[in-house]
């Protein structure tokens, strides 16, 4: 990182570590289309209780009218990236002519819970598996097709899809048997200062939640509202591209998207928010 974005991160970090300004989140409840009611502010889970003493999804921390367009699939640009992947749900792919509907069939019917639960053990993988992961499995064993870019536009939006119809579902992702090790890997990552500014994900997300960083509003990093469509680049943002672009600002090497590292980042990172509800696709700035 170089010139004015280096400078930037620099006096974010600095604002942070001289205690910028507080403003409490927006107090404030989520209906999505007057039907879907979201469950956006609860009580930690006992894995997370000494951590966080309310749990708090991202919605919160944002503007009026950034939240206004959330509760409106009509207002909420990542829904147009929905309705795109219903048309790849149905479209044959791979040498085995199949498409997602021919084993899965409707969407709303088969996927419903299935984004709340994710990551994953997966018995016959023997590993803890993404969403992304699982889709690419699927197209790969299933369809012989290939598999999608892990951060790409194909492939945020069939996660957008399939989180879409798990809307106002709990979160609610394992932290013990077969994928505990991983969650521990992932909270020690989440705790490890990396970088020239010697930040971790707690320093900003679990230390400084709720204090203004220049014109951003920290929120405490919960990602069950991922994919996201940021108002700032203009298209869905995926899990693994966002914890990409917090370890650059923090002047580190990143890991690779779809990585054990932040394979076991985002399984750790998920269980933070066990019990809001499945937001995505969720709209921010």
């Amino acid at each position: 990182m170089t010139g004015i974005k280096a400078i930037t991160a620099l006096l974010g970090a600095t604002a942070i570590t001289a205690g910028a300004a507080f403003a409490e989140p927006v107090e404030d409840t989520l209906t999505v289309n007057e039907e879907i009611e979201m469950t956006t502010w609860t009580e930690p889970s006992a894995t997370v209780e000494d951590a966080l003493p309310e749990v708090i999804s991202g919605w919160h921390f944002r503007g009026d009218e950034t939240r206004a367009m959330q509760a409106d699939d009509f207002d909420n640009p990542g829904m147009i990236f929905v309705e795109q992947a219903m048309d790849d749900w149905e479209t044959a792919e791979g040498e085995a002519g199949k498409s997602c509907a021919s084993c899965h069939g409707d969407v709303a019917d088969s996927m419903k819970g299935v984004r709340a639960v994710y990551p994953k053990w997966n018995e016959e993988a023997g590993e803890v598996r993404t969403m992304e992961m699982q889709v690419n499995a699927c197209r790969e064993d299933n369809m012989k097709a290939e598999p999608l870019k892990y951060t790409g536009g194909a492939m945020a939006r069939m996660v957008a899809l399939i989180s879409s119809v798990s809307r106002g579902m709990p979160v609610n992702v394992a932290t013990d048997g077969p994928v505990a090790e991983t969650w521990e890997q992932g909270k020690e990552l989440y705790y490890t200062r990396t970088g020239q500014l010697e930040l971790s994900c707690a320093n900003c997300h679990e230390d400084n939640y709720g204090r203004m960083i220049r014109a951003d509003h920290l929120s405490q990093g919960q990602i069950n509202g991922f994919p996201v469509y940021r108002l700032k680049n203009t298209k869905l943002n995926t899990v693994h591209a966002r914890f990409k672009g917090c370890v650059r600002d923090t002047r580190a090497e990143t890991y690779k998207p779809g990585s054990p590292e932040f394979v076991a980042l985002e399984l750790y990172v998920a269980s933070r928010g066990n019990g809001l509800s499945v937001e995505g696709p969720s709209v921010r700035n």
